[in-house]
């Protein structure tokens, strides 16, 4: 590569010239916490690189790449439309974030990046639990053995009320007790509730965020870890608007149809059904799956295909 390949400055997404890609949508967010359920938050600390940076490097450039702001959005559609994903581990993201425990597992699943954990083994845990508020108390779903379903009633949201609060505090208590007489803190911590509060830094770069995006936005994700993915997107959404709203045409608000679905659409042209008939009809494609005839009916009644 020859010297005059690396420009000394170059134009940032305002028309400023800099040193560093910037992103004014990002460093409006920097430190400014969102807070999220009761004790916790989410806020950007640092990030990489902005629109531009994933365009830069799927041209394989080092300077502008393209001559007008509306091919950088054509290419970012594209890219995004045809699933080039490599190009948006350009940017990344650096989140401090603090959440119970529980969702933190969950969140832990997404394994694409760096974390660094609050260590209950050098240091005191906080008397901070998670407390759902009523109108999150659910019942189990009938129709989904990892959702809820109708909410429970008054008195019963009472009795988790007062039944999580007892908890809660026997354990606080107990991990007390186990540090006065000089445990381990390692040890001390077992104790503990999945609803106490923990915190870590999490850095991650655009295409694996997108993918926690489309898993935890998702309105079948569990509410707790959807706050924290609203929470950031509404930071990434300012950080990389281009990118981000590529992701919401071709990903967010877009769907797939199986093999079976294609397959059923073009045996019955024209046809609309109502609910029921539609969801009869389709079953014997799935092997009775109901699950799964009930997720076809609702996507074409997203596409208005569906008898009122």
């Amino acid at each position: 590569m020859t010297k005059n390949a690396l420009p000394a400055r170059i134009v940032d997404e305002a028309g400023l010239t800099t040193l560093r890609p910037i992103s004014q949508g990002a460093e409006k967010w920097l430190f400014r916490p969102i807070t999220c359920l009761d004790h916790g938050f989410v806020y950007m600390c640092d990030y990489m690189g902005n629109d531009h940076s994933i365009v830069q490097a799927a041209n394989v450039s080092f300077g502008r790449g393209t001559k007008k702001v509306s091919e950088d959005d054509t290419l970012i559609r594209y890219l995004r439309r045809n699933m080039h994903t490599s190009p948006s581990e350009m940017v990344v993201f650096k989140f401090h974030c603090k959440m119970p425990i529980f969702v933190a597992r969950q969140w832990i699943r997404h394994r694409t990046a760096s974390v660094n954990e609050y260590s209950a083994r050098y240091s005191k845990m906080s008397n901070e639990f998670y407390m759902p508020p009523p109108d999150e108390l659910r019942r189990q779903s009938t129709m989904n053995k990892q959702g809820r379903g109708e909410l429970l009633t008054d008195d019963q949201c009472e009795q988790v009320a007062e039944i999580l609060g007892d908890t809660y505090r026997k354990a606080w208590d107990g991990y007390h007790s186990c540090l006065d007489m000089d445990l381990a803190r390692e040890l001390a911590r077992i104790g503990l509730s999945v609803a106490n509060y923990t915190e870590w830094y999490w850095k991650i770069d655009a295409h694996n965020l997108f993918h926690f995006f489309r898993l935890r936005l998702d309105p079948h994700a569990q509410k707790e870890i959807r706050v924290y993915a609203e929470a950031m997107a509404r930071m990434v959404k300012d950080a990389i608007p281009k990118a981000y709203r590529a992701l919401e045409m071709y990903t967010l608000n877009a769907m797939t149809l199986s093999e079976m679905e294609i397959a059923f659409i073009q045996k019955h042209p024209g046809v609309l059904m109502t609910e029921e008939e539609l969801f009869g009809a389709y079953l014997p494609s799935v092997d009775h799956n109901e699950r799964e005839a009930r997720e076809f009916v609702e996507k074409m009644k997203k596409l208005s295909l569906v008898k009122q």
